[in-house]
Order: structure tokens, then sequence, then C-alpha cells
């Protein structure tokens, strides 16, 4: 678990929102998300800002990203991804404290 992803599970725990950590949500596959709240799987994106060219911004970490979200999808999940700057300005938590707003206006 990285700093960010600790930094975000703060943030959650201050304000109260449940959630769960490296969660295995489609057993078919081997991934794991960052988090879960509800139905949202989550994950959080490091090093969005930086210029060298290493995981997720490479071309086969987008790639792998895409598959990973698509799998989410074809589960019957949403996936949120939140950035390192989403994360330290309150976006990403602010998001995440309207899901079960969002989920109530589906029903």
């Amino acid at each position: 678990m990285t700093d960010l992803e600790n930094a975000l599970a703060f943030q959650l725990d201050a304000a109260r929102i449940p959630y769960q950590r490296e969660v295995h949500a489609v057993k078919s596959r081997r991934y794991r998300w960052d988090f879960q709240v509800g139905d949202y799987l989550i994950e959080v994106q490091g090093g969005t800002w930086s210029r060298k060219r290493t995981g997720h911004s490479t071309g086969m970490g987008i790639r792998r990203d895409a598959e990973k979200a698509n799998t989410a999808a074809l589960a019957g999940y949403r996936t949120l991804f939140f950035t390192s700057d989403m994360i330290a300005d309150g976006t990403a938590l602010n998001t995440i404290a309207e899901i079960g707003t969002a989920d109530a206006k589906h029903d």
C-alpha cells in the first residue's frame, strides 16, 4: 500500500465512509483494486505528474488499466480513478462521498 493510498484511507476514515482495501472483486481474474466503496471500485493513480514513463503511464500500463476497468464493468462494478492531486485537494473524497447520492438517482 502506497503513501497515496494511505492518504485516501485517512480521508475516508475521517469522513466515516466505510470501505475495503486491496479488493479482489472479480474472482475469475487476479486483479486487485485499491479500494471498494459500495459497488464502486477505486483505483489510485500514482506518478501521474511524473516525467518518468513508468507503471500506469506506459503504453502497457495504460492497456492493463483499461483491461482491469473493463473487467470490472463487465462484472457489474463502476470504477473511479483518482490522481495524487485529486486526493490532495479533496476532489477524490468529495466524489466518493457522492456515491450514495448517485446510487439513489438510479433507483
